[in-house]
């Protein structure tokens, strides 16, 4: 049990993950803790080196704001290509399971992101 941050450092040999699936991670929905969010450069580019060349980075997510931020994230990170055919988000995958978090976000009305980008 420990901080993904400390376990990516520590733990994880670079170049030895094929994907990563980050879904519905807390959106801290509150402006001024948007801040606490998983998805911030500082992360991505840590998370670069443990993927290998042509690994994905799958995230999911029902809040919409943070999506956009997850976007403007992966977009802006050096060495990934969104895999999505207009640079926007991806349909849900098949292999992605319908989460309890994707349940009540459809209860809520609320929509759901994926973003699948590629080292």
């Amino acid at each position: 049990c420990d901080d993904a941050v400390e376990v990516l450092k520590q733990c994880v040999p670079d170049g030895s993950l094929s994907r990563v699936q980050i879904y519905f991670p807390d959106p801290w929905h509150k402006k001024r803790h948007n801040k606490r969010r998983l998805i911030q450069p500082a992360f991505i580019e840590l998370l670069r080196p443990k993927l290998e060349m042509g690994g994905v980075i799958h995230l999911a997510t029902d809040w919409e704001n943070y999506a956009e931020q997850m976007l403007e994230v992966m977009t802006a990170a050096e060495g990934f290509e969104n895999t999505a055919d207009d640079n926007s988000y991806s349909p849900r995958p098949d292999f992605r399971p319908l989460t309890k978090f994707e349940k009540r976000g459809h209860r809520l009305g609320h929509g759901v992101w994926d973003l699948l980008f590629k080292r």
